[in-house]
């Protein structure tokens, strides 16, 4: 049996699921898992497609543990539990594939050369991706890996869309909204076809609300805009993360406030957000349970800018048939979901508090003007879907 493996490689995680190939080459989930907490103390579970636990280990108190040294390990591991199977590949999520990756595509080492120049557009997490196949390339040199690319779904965008008010020139050197989540969004354009084939013709937006959180304005399963820009810093407020930020704070903190770039760069990236508003935690659900008045604040501020970037979308969209909540705030959060909507009830937005309690799949009322639903992503799968295209001209 063939088997394709889909690598997501984070800045302290790193996500991997293992699919089997039928004779049509179909892929099927037989594995997946996540090893967390890198840097601090390592933790790894595997769990086969029914949820059932096939792994777990735990590297205590092992912080200098590199991505590299625990996916050796874990490529270790899995060669004596392939049961029969043959890995043909590894396809790998890429955060950022600038103006020229508009697509997946076999890596090699000028591939690998054009990523690195990419780093600085995304250091929270290109150097992870690009640190997972190199360390794969130095475990098993001769198994193809793919780059599959969470900017490329925006790629076709309407080029005004791309622009920021900043000069031509600056424009032309690549300075300019690119978007991510892509394979995310792609996913949930995949599942909406099959799921919703009417409301996936219309104007849809789709809210990816996760610790790193966007939302992307659909046209008929296209991207027409997202919040998202230049960096995955930009757009809605997560979970330590500010969003979009006017960039005289910027220069205010380091022109009177004496802050290098180094400083402002860790602090909008890593302590602002659910975190740097609460001061408690970057974790919703903590900040759901809390009965502290900042963790309220930060949520308020979550939910008040959410709704207002659904309106914007709505704007580029031009009317709005569909809302779709992903990832692990849109999925599992139901209050969320519900004072967002509440929100935007001036859209026509009528929302099943029934069914949005329950995690029902659609939570509004079959005569509500807009559509709401709750789709799980998988970005793993599509990965695995590109990785297929890549190899054999399999489309998506």
């Amino acid at each position: 049996m063939k088997a394709i493996v889909s690598l997501n490689a984070g800045s302290s995680s790193i996500k991997f699921a293992l699919f089997t190939l039928d004779d049509d080459r179909t892929p099927t989930l037989s594995a997946g898992g996540k090893i967390e907490r890198i840097g601090i103390s390592p933790r790894l579970t595997i769990r086969d497609a029914a949820g059932a636990l096939l792994q777990e280990h735990d590297w205590r108190d092992e912080a200098a543990l590199t991505h590299a040294d625990l996916l050796a390990w874990l490529f270790a591991w899995a060669t004596e539990h392939l049961d029969g199977r043959e890995v043909i590949a590894i396809g790998h999520r890429v955060v950022h594939g600038g103006t020229d990756f508009s697509r997946p595509c076999l890596i090699d080492d000028a591939v690998l050369d054009e990523l690195e120049s990419l780093s600085a557009l995304a250091p929270l997490h290109q150097p992870h991706n690009l640190g997972a196949i190199r360390a794969i390339a130095a475990i098993a040199p001769e198994l193809p890996q793919v780059a599959c690319f969470d900017t490329a779904f925006h790629h076709d965008r309407p080029p005004l869309a791309t622009r920021f008010a900043l000069p031509r020139a600056l424009h032309d050197q690549g300075i300019r909204r690119y978007g991510f989540h892509g394979l995310s969004y792609e996913y949930i354009a995949h599942q909406l076809r099959k799921i919703d084939p009417a409301m996936a013709r219309g104007r849809v937006v789709v809210a990816h609300l996760g610790n790193g959180a966007s939302m992307c304005a659909m046209a008929d399963g296209k991207s027409v805009d997202t919040t998202m820009g230049f960096t995955a810093l930009d757009g809605l407020m997560m979970g330590t993360r500010c969003g979009a930020l006017d960039p005289g704070v910027v220069l205010h903190l380091q022109t009177q406030m004496g802050m290098g770039a180094s400083e402002v760069e860790s602090m909008l990236y890593s302590k602002s957000g659910l975190l740097g508003v609460s001061g408690i935690s970057s974790d919703m659900r903590e900040l759901a349970a809390s009965d502290r008045a900042e963790a309220a604040d930060a949520i308020e501020l979550f939910v008040w800018r959410a709704a207002r970037e659904v309106a914007a979308l709505t704007a580029s969209l031009g009317g709005l048939d569909g809302i779709v909540f992903t990832a692990g705030i849109g999925e599992h959060q139901a209050d969320i979901r519900s004072r967002i909507c509440q929100r935007l009830e001036w859209l026509g937005i009528q929302i099943n508090e029934i069914a949005n309690a329950a995690g029902a799949p659609a939570i509004s009322f079959d005569d509500s003007v807009v559509k709401v639903r709750v789709i799980p992503t998988d970005e793993e799968h599509m990965i695995c879907l590109h990785t297929l295209s890549v190899l054999f001209g399999v489309q998506p």
